[in-house]
Formats: structure tokens, C-alpha cells, sequence
């Protein structure tokens, strides 16, 4: 990616460095997954981690804490980075729209943190909190993740990134909301399957962005695509599923198969319209 004359976003919360936050009562239990591995699903598990994490009592603070990173360390200026590319491109739709964009925050942190959705540790992987508007990530884990999953690169690393903005859209526009009202009466089958659509927009609305970003400012290089691409399909249910045990179960899907994931983010990069990257209508994803 082409980012080294680009802007450093001033949304960004470095909490590295600062000690994490125990669980208090014990580990964190994630439920509602079937038994797969966390270290292979926890790129995109979901929205709102307060869905997926439960715990007693309040947080306590370690006694072991990392030396903070320097504030320029290249980790934090490709995210922040990445970032303002996001602020930038959103900006100038929801204005096209007649609407205001509000920045999201993203906070950089090291083994646990606290957020506004519940206590969380990095095995859950990076995630959009609602009730704060942040996305939270942890580098390490992330740089990990992309290792053990076979998604490296810079641009793999980015659509992470506006994946979890895309959500941060969601919310704004209302899709969070409503969907959430439509789970709150569904049955489990229903919610995964609506949260698979809600997963596969913010893939699209990832796309978007891309092209958007693209045609303004040329911030793609050769094989930039196949590394977005290759971490859609590395993080698809069914072949995490498979990975993690050997079976595939399509009704456990949350986030939508390796194939449904690159279709989307390919039709929002192709497309570069929002008005594409409706996942709600028709039957067929």
C-alpha cells in the first residue's frame, strides 16, 4: 500500500503498554461457537463482544505491565494510517448524502482491555464496539492471526481495519440497530443467519472504501487485491470450520462462507457504491 505520504488519523487510543485488565473471576468464556478453536476464529467474531463474553466482578489491574511502544512505531502509523484513509473516504459519502460522518476511535491495545461493550482479551480477536464507538485491536494478535490463517500483507492487514469501520457505518445508518431488534425474537438459526448478512455488508462496505480510496488518492500497489481477497477467504466459516474440526456446519455460520466473503468485498471494490452493498434483500448471499 501506497501510505507513506498519507495523514495519521488523531482518533487513535494506544493502550499498549499501559498492563491489561484481569478477568476478576476467572477466564473469559466464549460461548455459542461449537467447540472451534478461538486462535482460528478470532479475526472477525463478531460486533458486539459483550455477545460473545461473560464474566463476574470487576476488572483488576495486572502487576505486570509491557514498556509502552513509541508513539511512531510503524504499527501505529500503518493503522492510523489506514484510519485517516477510512475518515477520509466516509467523510465525503455521508456528506454526498447530506450527513454528517462521526469518527470512530480506534484503540490499539496489548493482551486485555476494557471497553464499552464488556472486558476483552485479544483472542477475541479484532472487533466494533457500539455502545463506545471504538474499534479495538491488537496488533500482535492480528500479525499472528495473519501467519497462522496464510493472509499476509499490508492491504490483508488494512481490510481488517475497515472491516471493523464498516461496522462503525452500520451503526450510524441504523443496520445495527435494527438487526439487533429482529435477533432479540429469532431463534438461533435466524440470528446467525442475520448476522451473517450484517457481516457480509460490512465485507462490501470494506470494498468500498478500497476503490473509493483508490480512485482519489492511488493507495493500492500490485497484489494489494489478492491480499484483501485471500483474507476474506481465510476467514470465511466454512474453512475455519473445517480447519478447527473437520466438518462444516453452514446454520452455525456467523460470518458467512470463504466464497460469500470475497463476493462481497469484491462487489463493494468493483462497485464502489454503497447502494451495492445491500445484503439484506433477497434470499440469496
Amino acid at each position: 500500500m501506497r501510505l507513506d505520504d498519507g495523514r495519521e488519523s488523531e482518533n487513535v487510543d494506544d493502550r499498549r503498554g499501559r498492563g491489561g485488565f484481569g478477568g476478576g473471576g476467572g477466564r473469559i468464556a466464549v460461548g455459542g461457537l461449537g467447540g472451534v478453536a478461538i486462535l482460528l476464529i478470532a479475526l472477525f467474531l463478531g460486533v458486539d463482544p459483550s455477545l460473545l463474553l461473560q464474566g463476574g466482578g470487576a476488572p483488576q489491574q495486572q502487576t505486570t505491565q509491557q514498556g509502552a511502544p513509541p508513539a511512531n512505531d510503524a504499527g501505529r502509523r500503518f493503522a492510523s494510517r489506514v484510519l485517516a484513509e477510512t475518515e477520509d473516504v466516509w467523510r465525503d459519502l455521508f456528506s454526498r448524502a447530506g450527513r454528517q460522518y462521526r469518527d470512530p476511535v480506534l484503540v490499539l491495545f496489548s493482551g486485555a482491555t476494557q471497553t464499552g461493550c464488556g472486558f476483552a482479551e485479544a483472542t477475541v480477536g479484532p472487533f466494533y464496539c457500539p455502545g463506545d464507538q471504538r474499534l479495538y485491536i491488537d496488533l500482535d494478535f492480528l500479525a499472528d492471526m495473519q501467519r497462522r490463517l496464510g493472509a499476509p500483507g499490508d492491504f490483508a492487514a488494512a481490510y481488517v481495519i475497515a472491516h471493523e469501520v464498516g461496522h462503525h457505518v452500520q451503526n450510524l445508518i441504523g443496520v445495527l440497530s435494527r438487526v439487533e431488534q429482529l435477533r432479540r425474537g429469532a431463534g438461533e438459526a435466524a440470528s446467525n443467519a442475520l448476522q451473517v448478512r450484517v457481516e457480509l455488508q460490512a465485507d462490501c462496505l470494506a470494498g468500498v472504501w478500497a476503490r473509493r480510496a483508490q480512485d482519489a488518492r492511488q493507495i493500492l500497489e500490485s497484489g494489494d487485491l489478492e491480499e484483501a481477497l485471500g483474507a476474506a477467504a481465510a476467514v470465511g466459516d466454512d474453512r475455519l470450520q473445517r480447519r478447527a474440526r473437520g466438518t462444516v456446519v453452514p446454520e452455525s455460520f456467523t460470518h458467512g462462507s470463504s466464497e460469500q466473503r470475497v463476493r462481497w468485498f469484491r462487489r463493494g471494490i468493483e462497485g464502489g457504491d454503497i447502494a451495492g452493498c445491500d445484503t439484506f434483500s433477497g434470499d440469496r448471499l
